[in-house]
């Protein structure tokens, strides 16, 4: 069943989604700072930023799709990374959802990054500079959530 998550679904709405089995995204933190991905044009959205994420496959949790995804986009070493909670920030239950798993540096520093060909660019962004970047819908309509819960778990 391995990589069986990859293709288009009529998300919320009739949108066209990506993620047969929905999809999933790290908001991982280092210090107050997060990781956002520049997206390539070629993909969904491209040219926006956004967490790295993408398709979950009908077998993972959506905290291994998140993990999966951004070692494949960000080239992380899963060991220096915490899960701390994950929470659906787009979509209904039961049917297509994005859940967006957060997450912080062991170290409490940004950790090494390697894009692979989804990402234009990786960068450590300071909490509070997010909003300066021209951002993917979904991750923008999210955000003031994911602020919310990075700061309660500070």
């Amino acid at each position: 069943m391995e990589g069986d998550g990859n293709g288009w679904v009529d998300g919320p709405g009739g949108k066209p989604v990506w993620g047969k089995h929905g999809a999933a995204g790290l908001f991982l933190r280092a210090g107050d700072a997060v990781l956002l991905q520049h997206r390539a044009h070629w993909v969904a959205d491209g040219g926006t930023w956004a967490l790295p994420g993408g398709a979950r496959d009908s077998h993972e949790t959506v905290e291994e799709a998140a993990l999966r995804e951004t070692v494949e986009e960000c080239g992380v070493d899963t060991a220096l990374i915490e899960v701390e909670h994950a929470i659906v920030t787009a979509g209904e239950d039961p049917g297509w959802t994005y859940t967006t798993v957060l997450a912080h540096t062991t170290t409490g520093e940004p950790i090494p990054l390697e894009p692979n060909a989804e990402s234009m660019e990786l960068r450590w962004v300071p909490l509070n500079e997010i909003r300066q970047f021209p951002l993917h819908a979904g991750f923008e309509s999210s955000l003031s959530v994911l602020l919310w819960h990075a700061k309660a778990h500070d």
